[in-house]
């Protein structure tokens, strides 16, 4: 259940690290921490050099009923666009059908005018040759020519929904990059950023050693004597 108080505010100092990080490091950095279940997965990024990193803006999609599809139409969506504001990442719990498309060009076009850093769906997008010439980056399920009235009903935002397979709530981050997307937790962003800064560092420093033709063999993992090295390497080179 969503705290009644309201998610912790991520700082944009956090947000702009966790920018820069892989998410193979994060997803590491969260496994750490008993988070396994943070990949969102099955999604494709349509522009893999782009990277993701924002606050959740979740929107909720039920099966297509004719009578409250009549009742609900996509008025849901439409207002809901309309309150994303910069920084937002436009989450879509499509139950994962994909014989229908989530969002069309115009409709991202308008999310994207109003400033969100990414949009995620686990149902297909439409148009995807245009989205494709946004520059913000999009995550889905493939593609499909079909509306999303052929499957949906657009219900409700702001609320937990569930993702590829992963309980994403409003307020939490996302990060993505080519290799994947990935969930954290409000409350323990800004010290997974520290953490996972520290392990890149680290990884670094191993992977130098490695091209220079040192074994794997107590480097990697790190042994007390390369831990040592690695220590006074980074006295000498403060970051």
């Amino acid at each position: 259940m969503t705290d009644q108080s309201g998610p912790t505010e991520v700082d944009a100092a956090t947000l702009e690290a966790l920018g820069g990080i892989a998410t193979a490091t994060l997803a590491a950095q969260l496994r750490q921490r008993g988070l396994d279940n943070v990949v969102l997965g099955g999604l494709v990024a349509l522009r893999p050099d782009l990277r993701l990193v924002g606050r959740a803006r979740t929107l909720r999609f039920l099966p297509y009923r004719e009578d409250l599809a009549a009742k609900m139409g996509m008025g849901v969506q439409r207002r809901g666009l309309e309150t994303l504001r910069p920084g937002d990442v436009l989450v879509m719990e499509a139950r994962g059908e994909t014989s229908a498309g989530t969002i069309g060009d115009i409709s991202a076009l308008r999310a994207v005018k109003l400033g969100v850093t990414g949009i995620v769906t686990d149902g297909p997008i439409r148009d995807g040759e245009v989205i494709g010439t946004f520059d913000v980056p999009v995550y889905a399920a493939g593609r499909h020519p079909s509306a999303p009235s052929r499957r949906h009903v657009p219900w409700e935002m702001d609320v937990a929904v569930a993702c590829a397979g992963v309980l994403v709530e409003p307020g939490d981050i996302l990060v993505g990059d080519s290799d994947g997307l990935l969930v954290i937790p409000p409350a323990v962003a800004a010290d997974v950023a520290v953490a996972a800064l520290e392990q890149e560092r680290e990884e670094g420093y191993v992977a130098a050693r490695v091209a220079e033709g040192e074994s794997l063999d107590g480097l990697f993992p790190m042994g007390a004597a390369w831990r040592e090295r690695y220590e006074s390497w980074k006295r000498e080179h403060p970051a």
